[in-house]
């Protein structure tokens, strides 16, 4: 089937979902919140090989951007080496097969799907904050949507789709009760450093557990080191407080966090002209309701993951995809979204999950680090040994673009 959609949310998932759309013979629009493009994002992303794989089956092409990031090593802040995996790649035999996780800037990657999704024919308009919608017809499942803006404007189409971030107000129209972001007690900042040498090789993703803070680090082969890292807080801070630390002030607040850690995060941190400005991370735990009458949610607006597995983009991107798939291929949009929500709600839950528990690895107390290194290290070594790694589950991931989505049977 095809329909005119209305995307909201100018985002990784929103572009990507109109996008899949227009792959699928539908019309898009993208309203987006903020009067601008977010051309000017300074943070980077690991788009893993699932992420890719589902870009690659709507024929969109990232190739040319970042840098291919084959392996990540893990260490601890003793300097102790915990070991060595591939970063989801060799996984011949699947749809990932051929592919290697790349590390790009996320201006990049934005202005990437923005240029295709224009070549496409998206329509894009700014400045469109979603406050409400309503059903055209006179049934939610019948007619069309009309959809609400801050500045008093309005918009109709045949369906709504929130692809509108953590503070979704889509999720908000369709489960008022569902549960909003949660705190994940770590922050994160970052940034590129310049003329230091690192004992790495390029596209190495580095990831040191510290005794008081997880860092990490890929040198880009042009020689600049990009970096991560997330300071623990137990308590949430508010945006206010956030802002009132200067680029120094994390940088003094870093380096004192490295200050009995071995390895290159103070020199590194050092090294660096411009440090991002520091933000709290979250997920979303499981929303009990994904969509209503002719309206859903995609992305972090239904599930997001905490970034310590760096599944954020690629849930989005697959998400889209998938809907794309099914709005294609069933007769009718309570059964398109019946299917996708059949096909994505498990994966992505067991996604969020093992985000936060992931998380948890990078928040420890002090004392509890040795022991958490010693587990660690036991667990890669036994997964460099065997080739067993538990997480290959999330890598091996593949969307057949040419087949047919199947009804979820009644």
């Amino acid at each position: 089937m095809t329909y005119t959609a209305m995307v909201v949310g100018g985002g990784i998932a929103g572009m990507t979902c109109a996008i899949a759309l227009e792959a699928a013979g539908s019309r898009a629009t993208v309203y987006e919140a903020y009067d601008r493009t977010a051309e000017n994002a300074g943070v980077y992303l690991t788009l893993a090989v699932n992420a890719l794989d589902a870009l690659r089956a709507v024929d969109v092409d990232v190739r040319g951007l970042g840098f291919d990031t084959p392996r990540i090593t893990m260490t601890s802040g003793s300097g102790r080496r915990l070991g060595e995996l591939p970063y989801g790649t060799g996984l011949e035999g699947t749809g990932a097969g051929g592919l290697t996780s790349r590390t790009v800037k996320r201006a990049d990657l934005y202005r990437r799907l923005r240029d295709e999704a224009l070549r496409r024919g998206v329509r894009f308009e700014h400045g469109r904050r979603l406050v409400g919608a309503a059903p055209s017809g006179p049934a939610p499942s019948d007619g069309g949507v009309v959809a609400s803006f801050a500045d008093g404007t309005t918009a109709e189409g045949d369906l709504l789709i929130g692809a509108d971030g953590l503070r979704s107000r889509t999720r908000e129209l369709i489960a008022p009760d569902a549960p909003g972001a949660r705190y994940n007690g770590l922050l994160n900042t970052g940034g590129y450093a310049t003329g230091i040498t690192v004992d790495s090789d390029p596209g190495m993703m580095n990831a040191i557990f510290g005794r008081r803070c997880f860092f990490a680090y890929t040198p880009h082969p042009d020689g600049e080191v990009w970096w991560v890292a997330n300071p623990p807080s137990p308590v949430e801070p508010t945006p206010a407080e956030l802002a009132a630390i200067t680029p120094e002030g994390w940088r003094r607040r870093l380096i004192d966090l490295f200050r009995d850690d071995k390895g290159p995060a103070a020199d590194i941190i050092g090294a660096t002209e411009r440090i991002f400005a520091g933000w709290n991370t979250y997920d979303v735990p499981s929303v009990p309701v994904w969509h209503d009458g002719r309206m859903i949610i995609i992305g972090d607006a239904a599930h997001a993951t905490a970034p310590s597995i760096g599944q954020g983009a690629a849930m989005a991107i697959e998400d889209a995809v998938v809907l794309a798939k099914c709005l294609r291929d069933l007769p009718t949009v309570q059964s398109a979204f019946a299917a996708y929500e059949g096909l994505r709600r498990e994966r992505v839950e067991r996604v969020v999950e093992q985000g936060r528990r992931t998380g948890g690895w990078k928040a420890v107390h002090p004392l509890a680090a040795v022991p958490r290194d010693l587990v660690m290290r036991l667990g890669m070594a036994h997964m460099a040994r065997t080739g067993n790694d538990p997480s290959r589950w999330i890598y091996e991931h593949h969307i057949d673009w040419n087949d047919r989505a199947d009804a979820v049977p009644a």
